[in-house]
């Protein structure tokens, strides 16, 4: 079965994920005075619609580096996929000010989406303030909920009597400020995602957030709606009407909602069960994909009974380690802010080169990058246009290459191979692209000019390895 990793998602020349598939088509479904937008991918036996409200818009979650379509992607082996922006928001129509609809009213949303995409029974992912409406639909059709995952939600945002862990309503109308005064800006990044995502510092990415809520929505209608739907949500009397399996998943450092309102929803539907996930995250979408991935399994394990399997193989691939030689001293040298700067340049520029040459990122860590390649002529070249693309930033960097057979688990490539990979970089001087002996073989003939650089003990692994160094 695909999990998150096997999404077929790639980063672009600009570092920005991009979906290989093209997006689903959009319709629309009348509903009351407006339209809603909705698209359906997947076919598998399960129905499940996701669902989303501020900040949403259908088509643009396509071209944005987050975790939602990957994830969706992932659970769409499995099911067929049903996302819909309510009114209000994204791509659906916008609703009069300032009584907008009921909490009733915006489940007839999801009547009109299920009906146009013939569905009888559906899971439903709801998250933030659409979360209630979900809990009001699912008490109010249970013959058409087949189970509920309620992630980063509440019944009751602000504080009551009886609902002491409610927001001051002091400070919910500080948060609808800062939403106006942060819509439609790169500030508005800051608030979604996990602090100290490295997203934060790319450019690219701040920006599309950005224009993603400007799509969503105006500054002023999202301080509008904030008002009225946080300040009138309180389902809390629905919650014992819930029929349907629910799983609550609750971002644990949440400073937007908090875990307690998770705890709450968990605690007072009958039989629901809480995973309190390690983020800071405000919504999936805020989350980076390697921590989508821990919430993969559970996902699938809760909508059919089974966790999905571990696709395991073993292929021919070259592998390709790059790392900046003297991070260190230059961070210590020139500021974090400053190395922050050429950090995020750096990640634009070797993953515009990985596009190139039709390379794919393994993994990321700090100032390094591993990727793979299905021939070792094209990694070579990607090598040295990585040296020479960092070059007019004053950074330089060590890259080695190794081909070899590999354990392909889900998007990660594991064995020795991507160990003497990991130990021929780690042997390469600044600027230097070093090769194993199996590379300097499979491109031999190639117009590629290698010097012997001799035998080598690497760290870890068994014998001794000639390497070869790419000469320019």
């Amino acid at each position: 079965m695909q999990s998150v990793r096997n999404c077929e998602h790639r980063i672009d020349q600009f570092g920005k994920l991009e979906v290989v598939n093209e997006a689903p088509q959009t319709r629309y479904v009348a509903v009351g005075d407006a339209d809603v937008a909705y698209q359906v991918f997947g076919d598998g036996p399960i129905d499940l619609v996701y669902f989303y409200g501020l900040g949403s818009h259908i088509d643009l979650f396509w071209t944005m580096a987050g975790a939602i379509i990957p994830l969706l992607r992932g659970l769409s082996s499995f099911a067929r996929i049903i996302v819909l922006d309510r009114r209000g928001n994204g791509a659906s129509g916008s609703v009069p000010r300032p009584g907008f609809l009921t909490w009733e009213e915006w489940t007839e949303d999801l009547t009109a989406v299920l009906d146009a995409a013939g569905s009888q029974r559906a899971s439903i992912l709801a998250e933030t303030e659409v979360g209630p409406i979900a809990i009001l639909f699912a008490a109010l059709r249970p013959e058409r909920v087949a189970s509920l995952i309620l992630a980063n939600t509440s019944g009751r945002y602000v504080r009551a009597e009886d609902y002491a862990i409610g927001i001051a309503p002091e400070a919910a109308e500080e948060v609808a400020r800062m939403l106006e005064a942060a819509w439609g800006t790169t500030a508005i990044a800051q608030y979604v995602c996990e602090p100290g995502d490295e997203r934060l510092s790319d450019p690219q990415f701040l920006a599309d957030m950005a224009m993603l809520n400007r799509a969503s929505t105006t500054p002023r209608d999202a301080g509008a709606q904030f008002r009225y739907i946080f300040n009138n949500m309180d389902v809390r009397w629905a919650l014992p009407l819930v029929q349907a399996p629910t799983l609550v998943i609750h971002n644990t450092r949440n400073l937007f909602i908090p875990l307690e309102h998770g705890r709450y929803l968990a605690e007072h539907i009958p039989g629901a069960r809480l995973i309190e996930h390690d983020s800071g995250a405000t919504v999936l979408n805020g989350s980076s994909v390697k921590d989508a991935e821990a919430l993969f399994d559970e996902m699938a394990e809760f909508l059919t009974g089974t966790r999905p399997e571990i696709e395991v193989d073993r292929v021919l691939t070259t592998v390709l380690f790059t790392d900046i030689v003297g991070s260190t001293e230059r961070a210590a040298a020139v500021g974090d802010r400053r190395w922050n700067e050429l950090l995020s340049a750096h990640h634009r520029a070797v993953r515009a080169e990985l596009h190139r040459f039709r390379g794919r990122e393994i993994d990321t860590a700090g100032d390094g990058f591993f990727a793979a390649f299905d021939g070792p002529a094209r990694a070579i070249r990607c090598a040295c246009a990585i040296r020479e693309a960092l070059s007019p930033l004053g950074l330089q960097v060590r890259a080695g290459l190794h081909t070899g057979e590999v354990e392909v688990c889900e998007d990660t490539l594991r064995g020795l191979a991507v160990h003497i990979g990991a130990r021929v970089a780690a042997a390469a001087g600044p600027s230097e692209v070093f090769v194993s002996r199996t590379v300097a073989d499979l491109v031999a003939g190639s117009e590629i000019r290698l010097a012997d650089r001799g035998e080598h003990q690497l760290k870890g692994v068994p014998g001794s390895w000639r390497i070869f160094a790419v000469q320019d």
